[in-house]
């Protein structure tokens, strides 16, 4: 794979400068079209990494954000009875977001965002073959990840059974869906999630706050999100409370809904609203 980390530097042109991008961050507020060249060049880096890297990287963030159900189980089990439980077992939702977002880990739905911006920029078969292999490479490995994850939850015993009851139970709903809520409450999701990624240059120091604030919704709001919400579903599975081909369908709506969510809706608003003033190729 030692061509792949080059596969893309033909591209490496954006809006801006490196130097004029770090001028900003350090002095002014971004505007729309700061913002949307900082995005593009972190997705032209992301489109050069090598496989490896790509891989380690996804399989890390699914064990990362499966601790967004660990959390939630748990919660769910210390305030059962209280009138605030949903409240504060959701809260849990947001630690693996914020363990995966600010550690910098591959995560397939901020993918949605960072690597459209170059493909629309550029708009070439190349570019979209350089798409196709980093999605594919961070989806399966973030599946790997949680996988992984379940297992080590529920096969090996590493968390108490009183816990895993707890994220038994938070996990029904999601299975329960059909395919059209699955896919539609998704949209939401990978919406929310492509604007977190779009507001990380402008907050900064803030990051932590807005992780926590857009996926408490996602989590309150019972929307689907495909790499946390496939931990759900393989705890299930391994449990024969749901079959394979059951959480495999639930799965692929989700995986839709949060491509349209964050690519078909969140980054092709982001680059319509300054196409007119970012230079031509």
């Amino acid at each position: 794979m030692s061509g792949d980390t080059h596969q893309a530097s033909e591209h490496d042109d954006s809006p801006l400068t490196e130097e004029e991008e770090q001028d900003i961050r350090e002095h002014q507020s971004l505007n729309s079209v700061s913002l949307y060249a900082v995005t593009h060049r972190e997705g032209l880096e992301e489109l050069k990494r090598p496989f490896m890297s790509l891989w380690w990287s996804g399989v890390a963030a699914g064990i990362g954000i499966s601790t967004s159900v660990l959390a939630e189980g748990i919660l769910h089990t210390v305030f059962a009875g209280s009138d605030s439980q949903f409240a504060l077992e959701n809260l849990g939702y947001t630690v693996g977001f914020v363990l995966v977002i600010m550690g910098r880990l591959q995560l397939f739905t901020e993918n949605t965002l960072t690597v459209i911006l170059p493909l629309l920029t550029h708009r070439s078969w190349h570019m979209l073959g350089c798409l196709g292999r980093l999605w594919g490479i961070v989806f399966v490995a973030n599946m790997a990840g949680t996988l992984l994850a379940a297992f080590m939850m529920y096969g090996l015993h590493a968390v108490p059974t009183e816990y895993i009851e707890g994220m038994n139970a938070i996990s029904r709903h999601y299975a329960e869906l059909a395919f059209s809520e699955a896919f539609s409450y998704g949209i939401i999701s990978g919406f929310l999630i492509a604007a977190i990624v779009w507001m990380k240059p402008s907050v900064q120091d803030a990051a932590f706050f807005v992780i926590v604030m857009f996926t408490y919704l996602i989590a309150i709001g019972n929307f689907t999100h495909v790499i946390a919400g496939s931990t759900e579903l393989f705890l299930l599975a391994m449990q024969g409370e749901i079959t394979v081909g059951h959480a495999a369908n639930i799965i692929f709506a989700t995986l839709l809904g949060n491509i349209a969510g964050g690519t078909c809706l969140f980054s092709l608003l982001a680059h319509g609203q300054v196409a007119h003033e970012i230079e031509p190729d």
